[in-house]
């Protein structure tokens, strides 16, 4: 045929093989979904298209990182505590250290309104059960299409307490890693104890006392809240108001030695350097 060529068919082939995968990869999303939301379309819908969005950020990367926020889970990370944010980018920056890539995101796991601040407290009466059940089927999707993926929760307060639940719901799955600091103390009894997950207490400096129980302390906390919100008002410099609640010892900054010093021994015993990793797979194939 004149002005035929083959690479154009080939082409044509390779973009059909494409359009394939994708859409029976949506099509798995959906049904995931739908197991999880019935016949509720929207979230369905929003569920699917947030699913494959990070499905295709991470394709390529070493690890996914999942920050679970305190508080409700409602805020960006614009919106967390100064620590909590030198948290999430000192563990992110030990990752890079460590020779490999990865995607950061931060985990919503609650709405905006008062609304579903009380669904969120049935939650954390039934330690998360719904909501962590839903972060597990979303992990195992992205590790079963994103294979060899590693998937690390850093969960903070009660973003450690959610961490641990989902950790729960995933005995099974091998590359999941969780980072949990300050659970609060009501939440401990249901904790599970792995050797993937690193749990912090304290701070190295002082008794958490949200972790230890201590109602004086965390009820002064609160007590103050409100002048501390009032003085960056009338300074116009506005904050959400959970910035304005800090329990003693609730605080576990990077810039903390014993904070720091723990999760980086975490992070090398249990994923090494990436070069000498890959040394030992390669020698290990050789060998075999």
């Amino acid at each position: 045929m004149e002005g035929y060529d083959s690479r154009m068919d080939k082409g044509k082939e390779n973009m059909v093989e494409i359009s394939d995968v994708d859409l029976a990869l949506r099509e798995e999303a959906r049904y995931l979904g739908q197991q999880l939301f019935g016949n509720r379309l929207e979230r369905i819908d929003n569920f699917t298209d947030r699913l494959l969005n990070i499905s295709t950020r991470a394709r390529g990367k070493d690890f996914l990182l999942v920050h679970n926020s305190g508080g409700w889970g409602s805020a960006g990370m614009d919106h967390c505590l100064q620590w909590e944010r030198s948290l999430v980018t000192g563990v992110s920056a030990t990752i890079e250290k460590l020779g490999y890539t990865s995607l950061l995101i931060h985990y919503l796991r609650t709405g905006k309104g008062w609304r579903e601040n009380i669904r969120d407290i049935k939650e954390q009466f039934q330690f998360f059960a719904f909501k962590a059940r839903l972060m597990a089927a979303e992990l195992r999707f992205l590790t079963q299409h994103n294979n060899p993926l590693k998937v690390l929760l850093i969960g903070v307060s009660q973003g450690a307490a959610f961490s641990n639940a989902v950790m729960r719901d995933l005995t099974d799955l091998g590359p999941v890693y969780s980072i949990e600091l300050g659970m609060p103390f009501n939440h401990r009894s249901r904790r599970l104890v792995t050797e993937k997950a690193l749990v912090l207490n304290s701070n190295g400096l002082m008794p958490d006392a949200t972790v230890q129980g201590n109602l004086a302390g965390a009820l002064q906390a609160y007590l103050v809240g409100p002048f501390k919100w009032l003085m960056y008002q009338l300074r116009r410099r506005p904050v959400r108001f959970a910035q304005c609640i800090n329990a003693p010892g609730h605080d576990y900054d990077w810039g903390h030695p014993e904070v720091r010093q723990q999760i980086e021994d975490f992070l090398k015993l249990n994923f090494g350097t990436k070069s000498n990793v890959e040394v030992v797979s390669h020698e290990a194939r050789e060998i075999h």
